[in-house]
């Protein structure tokens, strides 16, 4: 059986799932598949679909395969009937779980209907009977250090009386002050202990928790945006003027439906800068909206949520005043904030060194991303992103400054930018935009050092002047400057017109002669490096082999083992042809350049990636079977294979990902998926830190 951890809490509102959520996490970044169990379950309201909301969070985790019915031991009512039986239920479960060999993550009951010291006491049984530490959450809410001692003191006496014992000891929704003396309160030399602090958000409910609360209708508004939180009620009794007097972040607006200058008003001052976003209005009271109005909604195209419900003001704002947040699997903003705080406050890898849990040898695309985000994080780099106005980037923008992965610049109209994203319900408040048509101080910088690039080629001032309006210019001058680290675009812009003013101004490190891609293919258990697909369509021997090299330096920068393989249709000298000749003259000049990389060509790709092919046709090759880097003879052979493996494989394709140039400029597809944007801002973000290295070294600091 794999290693298991038991998260559990002594009462309510601790924030467990917050701290399940981050273990799960950390669990996915070291091993293939986690397992996930809860002992007692307590089917939800229909709004998760009569499910445990805690478990069916951690069951949507890519790393977790089992579904949420296996997960499961009994009820809350099992539990009443017959304690013994149902504690005879929960190992029998579990067992079937944990036979698969996977760590499992077992994740305690919410003290919803039963007595807190009995509670404790059986979740205490449970674990001991499962063999599962425990990891105690504890809620420091409002309590000081030395309280938290004396709740962990019973915490462990209880413990000890069943059998149980205690891994470590976590506070949640500490105060910001109080964290290093609540740690150092808390931690022994047995138990480590750590701090995370509150954030009001995970507590906000969603405007889909309030509207159920309210047995309330959409009207009017997205869909999507009943998962944005609600950081509080604005009950709007007043005139016009002071309801926007009242307005703040993230509101729900309360008011009887039959003020309509009341709704007008707010999804105004919703589409002005001048006031801040609300997240929803409730209409009470069981009127109508006039005509005119709902077709004025229509007409403008607000995004934000009106709901309805018979209720009157009193019974609206009192049954959403009851409402309490819940970190879902519907709630992005609070999972990815989850997650942040998690990793800020809580060494993972060091929970897990205790739990003995051993890396896998295995890299699946899951542990691949998480290697990209933990490494992008570690030293946050200043990425801009020319395509601001794209809602896909405003989407992957809120993950990435939620996360931490990088300093952001967004370029466009601020107008536009903030409207969109309103009406996405993403916050991008940490992000610098810039709008390259009127920013008239840098725009001159910009062109001033354009024209000095380039004027050798004819650009004059003017030229350069229009030129930099454009906002892959406008970006590229940026890294350029110094004033990014590194820039992503694509989404919505040609390969070519992303890449065109990097070629321009940027230009290759020395010894570099051409700019090339490779894709970093994550297949089930193992990450291959596939070069060059996207960007030279015939290159010569000579481009060849610094395609190679690049990749071979790239693949190593990202944790992937270089061992080249020079494809052509001939292994060895199997075959004769213009085609071959010039991979193997490919290989030649690799050799010579770098002797201590391994590189064998050309070779076949089944001789390269299959060891049972290798020792037929390159029997003492230290390459052929093990390959790890496949450079292609031109982009037919490149593109195609890549997309080939993608779609039989189902691997997952990061990138391309462009290297050569001395500064990190990426170029999107333009069917690129939010997930793919985040992974590509991080892979830039890796490569100035690389860059950066390389330029130190150089500098002699």
């Amino acid at each position: 059986m794999g290693s298991s951890v038991y998260v559990a809490s002594v009462e309510g509102y601790t924030g467990k799932s917050t701290v399940a959520l981050g273990v799960l996490e950390q669990l996915s970044r070291r091993v293939e598949r986690v397992a996930v169990f809860r002992p007692i379950v307590r089917p939800d309201t229909a709004l998760y679909g009569g499910r445990d909301y805690v478990l069916d969070l951690l069951t949507s985790h890519e790393a977790v395969e089992l579904p949420y019915e296996e997960c499961v031991g009994v009820t809350y009512d099992e539990v009443h009937q017959d304690p013994n039986a149902a504690l005879d239920r929960i190992v029998q479960r579990y067992r079937d779980v944990a036979e698969r060999g996977d760590p499992v993550l077992i994740v305690g009951s919410d003290y919803t209907d039963v007595g807190t010291p009995t509670e404790f006491s059986y979740n205490a049984r449970i674990a001991a009977n499962l063999g599962a530490p425990v990891l105690l959450v504890l809620n420091g809410h409002g309590r000081s250090p030395e309280d938290l001692r004396t709740l962990a003191d019973m915490a462990g006496g209880e413990l000890a009386a069943n059998h149980g014992s205690l891994f470590a000891v976590i506070a949640n929704r500490v105060d910001q002050d109080q964290l290093a003396p609540t740690v150092a309160a808390l931690a022994s030399a047995d138990v480590p202990a750590y701090a995370i602090p509150e954030e009001a958000l995970l507590s906000a409910p969603a405007v889909a928790d309030l509207m159920s609360a309210v047995d309330g209708q959409v009207l009017s508004g997205d869909p999507r945006l009943l998962s944005r939180e609600v950081s509080g009620l604005v009950v709007a009794g007043m005139t016009m003027p002071n309801v926007l007097d009242r307005l703040f972040e993230g509101a729900a607006v309360i008011t009887a439906a039959d003020r309509p200058e009341v709704v007008v008003g707010v999804l105004m001052a919703n589409a002005s800068q001048n006031f801040p976003q609300v997240s929803a209005i409730f209409l009470n009271g069981g009127f109508a909206l006039p005509e005119q109005v709902l077709r004025l909604i229509e007409g403008i195209g607000s995004t934000m949520p009106i709901i309805e419900t018979g209720l009157g003001t009193h019974a609206t704002s009192t049954a959403l005043t009851a409402v309490r947040g819940r970190v879902t699997k519907s709630t992005p903003r609070k999972v990815d904030t989850a997650l942040a705080l998690f990793d800020q406050h809580v060494d993972g890898s060091a929970l897990l060194d205790r739990l003995a849990v051993a890396r896998s040898s295995a890299v699946t695309p899951l542990m691949f991303e998480h290697q990209l985000i933990d490494v992008a994080v570690a030293d946050r780099k200043h990425i801009v992103l020319p395509e601001g106005e794209e809602e896909r980037i405003l989407r992957a923008a809120d993950v990435l400054l939620r996360r931490g992965v990088a300093r952001l610049s967004l370029l466009g109209d601020p107008v536009v930018i903030s409207a969109k994203a309103a009406g996405l319900g993403v916050d991008i408040s940490a992000a610098r935009i810039v709008n390259p048509a009127d920013d008239e101080e840098l725009g001159e910088r910009f062109a001033v050092e354009y024209h000095r690039l380039r004027q050798h080629r004819g650009v004059d001032l003017d030229r350069a002047r229009d030129l930099i309006k454009d906002v892959s210019y406008f970006g590229t001058m940026m890294v350029q400057l110094g004033l990014a680290d590194g820039m992503v675009s694509g989404a919505i812009h040609t390969t070519a017109h992303t890449i065109r003013p990097a070629l321009e101004v940027v230009k290759t490190w020395p010894g570099v002669s051409v700019v090339s891609s490779v894709f970093f293919m994550c297949l089930e258990n193992q990450v291959l490096v596939y070069g060059d697909c996207a960007v030279n369509p015939d290159p010569t021997a000579e481009q060849l082999a610094d395609i190679a090299i690049s990749s071979a330096a790239t693949a190593a920068a990202f944790g992937v083992e270089p061992r080249v393989a020079m494809l052509s249709y001939s292994t060895g000298t199997s075959g004769t042809g213009s085609d071959v000749e010039k991979v193997s003259k490919a290989t030649a000049i690799v050799r010579e350049r770098t002797p201590e990389l391994l590189v064998e060509g050309p070779i076949q790709y089944d001789a390269a990636i299959d060891s049972a092919v290798a020792k037929t046709k390159l029997p003492d090759s230290a390459v052929a079977g093990r390959a790890t880097v496949f450079i292609f003879p031109d982009l037919n052979t490149g593109n195609n294979t890549y997309k080939a493996v993608q779609r039989s494989a189902n691997a997952v394709a990061v990138g391309p990902v462009l290297q050569g140039l001395k500064k990190p400029v990426n170029d999107l597809s333009r069917g690129a998926t939010v997930r793919d944007i985040i992974n590509t801002v991080a892979i830039t973000a890796i490569q100035a830190q690389q860059g950066a290295l390389v330029s130190d070294e150089g500098s002699g600091r």
